[in-house]
């Protein structure tokens, strides 16, 4: 049987893991969000948008759906984003407010996984966001009816310049369908690429108490 094009070129991809150090439970910090932190700060030192996440959601009936998105906040709370609450993912959240996360590190032979329950954010804590975007970004917000079927290029510049027009001189407005979520998280895992496939991956997950149980995974 003849191989695929995809089959060839996919031949040629190779990833050494044999001089990455592993991932052991003694190296992982207490809590989830310590950890993160710590990776995220190697990732944004050696990685290009190491804020950009995998957003995965699934309608109420369960297809799924995923697109990239930008991590803008990160604490004890949970992981927030900000987006048009109109878009496909913003319908799929309000039917089925779960959903899950990927940082997909690849530089670093790394990836995080977060999953669990999406609330949104106050509207004064998206207030304050939106008003630290740039102004093109804010017209954007406005312009853009997000994930809807756009007849052609130039039905959204013209969008754009009326409502530019519209708030020439004036501080613009957060839109009332544009707005934060943020993930709380009821398990993270984070995976670290070894040798031969047989990767690390650590997971905490939720207990009871509201602490944190730290489970090894089969790679």
């Amino acid at each position: 049987m003849n191989r695929s094009l995809f089959q060839k070129l996919s031949a040629r991809i190779r990833r050494d893991y044999s001089a990455l150090k592993g991932l052991s439970e003694s190296d992982l910090a207490a809590s989830p969000l310590e950890q993160f932190e710590r990776w995220f700060k190697q990732a944004v030192s050696n990685i290009p948008d190491a804020n950009a996440m995998t957003l995965a959601t699934a309608s109420s009936d369960g297809a799924p759906s995923g697109r990239m998105v930008l991590l803008k906040d990160a604490d004890a709370q949970g992981f927030v984003f900000f987006t048009n609450y109109d878009s496909r993912k913003g319908r799929e959240l309000e039917k089925n407010p779960r959903a899950a996360l990927v940082f997909p590190w690849h530089a670093l032979a790394r990836q995080v996984i977060v999953e669990g329950r999406i609330e949104k954010i106050s509207a004064e804590e998206s207030d304050a966001y939106f008003a630290t975007r740039p102004r093109d970004a804010q017209i954007g917000a406005w312009a853009s009816h997000q994930s809807e079927i756009l007849e052609a290029r130039e039905a959204l510049e013209k969008r754009l310049r009326e409502v530019g027009d519209r708030f020439k001189g004036q501080t613009i407005p957060r839109p009332p369908h544009w707005g934060g979520y943020r993930l709380i998280p009821a398990q993270i895992e984070f995976w670290q690429g070894r040798a031969n496939r047989l990767h690390d991956r650590l997971r905490y997950v939720k207990s009871g108490d509201g602490g944190w149980m730290i489970e090894r995974l089969a790679p």
